[in-house]
C-alpha cells in the first residue's frame, strides 16, 4: 500500500526557514510525480513545488523562497522553505500521481495524499 508521510511542520517566526520531508513507501514503480500543496482556512488547496522522480525534472512557483529536492535513496522528498511571512501559515501536504509528469498545480491531477503537516507563521 503506497503511504506518503510528511513532517517537518511548526511553529517559526516571520524570516524563518523550515524543511518539510515527504516519506515515500509501498510504491509500484518510480515513475511518478511528487508534489507540495498547502491549504490555509478558507482557501483552496494551493500547489507549490513538483519533482519527477523518473527524470529528476522539478518545478517551484514560490520563486526564490521555496525549493523542491529529493533524496531518491531514502525515497524522501523534501520542501526547504526560506524567509517565511505570516501568509505561508497552512496546512502542507504530499501528494503523488503516477506518469503525471511535470504536474504542479491541479490537486485533483494527484490520487495519494499524506495526512498534513501544519506550518504556521508568527509575525
Amino acid at each position: 500500500e503506497l503511504q506518503l508521510v510528511e513532517s517537518g511542520g511548526g511553529l517559526v517566526q516571520a524570516g524563518g526557514s523550515l524543511r518539510l520531508s515527504c516519506a515515500v513507501s509501498g510504491f509500484d514503480f518510480d515513475d511518478y510525480t511528487i508534489a507540495w500543496f498547502r491549504q490555509a482556512p478558507g482557501k483552496e488547496r494551493e500547489g507549490l513545488s513538483c519533482f519527477v522522480r523518473s527524470d529528476g525534472r522539478a518545478y517551484d512557483s514560490v520563486k526564490g523562497r521555496f525549493t523542491i529536492s529529493s533524496d531518491n535513496a531514502k525515497n524522501t522528498v523534501y520542501l526547504q522553505m526560506n524567509s517565511l511571512k505570516p501568509e505561508d501559515t497552512a496546512v502542507y501536504y504530499c501528494a503523488l500521481v503516477y506518469a503525471g509528469g511535470l504536474v504542479c498545480h491541479e490537486a485533483a491531477d494527484f490520487d495519494y495524499w499524506g495526512q498534513g503537516t501544519q506550518v504556521t507563521v508568527s509575525s
